[in-house]
């Protein structure tokens, strides 16, 4: 079921957004050669908390950390851990939520750590970009395929794959709610988007084949053919005045 939100609901959706945006923002800052995925995790907790929210993830069908990192060939789900070290010449994918007031945000973003191969920034930049082509496409009167054919379009027409068999969703006061939001789709197809309608936009976009496969961990997915693999997303609300970005961080 498709829950549409009042004007109330989503301004508290903002600020579960600002912090789920600060605390990506957080990450970025702090991840360095060296560092543990699960040092990570810890400095990402210690920010939601701080404002006073809860990691969204947290416990969420069992998961261990506050976020999902995930390395290299991994697309999502990556579970924190001490023996996961990161590298220079690394991009470092994380997914991040946070729950305040009722409600959640989530949102994602795949940081360079040091200096990384021009091919992994092509990927980071295309896949930042067709966030945003979807976003445009986040607007009342159009439909899921809308969106999804915009990333789709434009990551293939670079050379690159999407993921099939994980997409957006639906964001409010649980982190995954209807509809489905994939990241492929045929224009003018899928749900309409309706006013007041709250969904998390996440192309996954791989540097190779579409192909994935979860690991023995029950949560961690990679790439079959061992290429890099990238994640952006934002939570947007469909608004009379069209897509609002909820997870945005506060301007430096």
């Amino acid at each position: 079921m498709i829950i549409q939100k009042t004007s109330r609901e989503i301004m508290l959706m903002r600020e579960a957004g600002r912090i789920t945006g600060n605390a990506l923002k957080v990450a970025g800052r702090a991840i360095q050669p060296g560092m543990s995925t699960k040092e990570l995790d810890l400095v990402i907790r210690r920010y939601i908390e701080g404002e006073g929210a809860k990691p969204s993830f947290l416990g969420l069908y069992g998961f261990k950390g506050s976020a999902c990192i995930s390395i290299n060939h991994q697309v999502i789900h990556g579970i924190p851990s001490k023996d996961v070290i990161i590298h220079n010449g690394d991009i470092v994918s994380v997914d991040v939520g946070a729950y305040i007031g009722g409600y959640h945000g989530d949102s994602a973003y795949t940081f360079a750590c040091g200096e990384i191969t021009p091919e992994a920034q092509r990927l980071l930049d295309t896949t930042r970009e067709s966030l945003y082509m979807g976003i445009k496409q986040a607007v009342k009167g159009n439909r899921t395929g809308d969106i999804g054919h915009a990333v789709q379009k434009y990551v293939e027409a670079r050379g690159y794959s999407v993921v099939r068999e994980y997409t957006g969703h639906g964001v409010g006061a649980s982190v995954h709610e209807d509809p489905g939001v994939p990241n492929y789709g045929t224009p003018h197809r899928g749900i309409r988007l309706e006013e007041g309608m709250v969904i998390a936009i996440e192309p996954m976009i791989n540097e190779g084949r579409p192909g994935v496969r979860q690991l023995s961990d029950g949560w961690t997915v990679v790439t079959t053919d061992g290429k890099l693999s990238a994640h952006f997303e934002h939570t947007v609300a469909i608004t009379a005045d069209g897509p609002v970005i909820l997870t945005m961080p506060d301007p430096d």
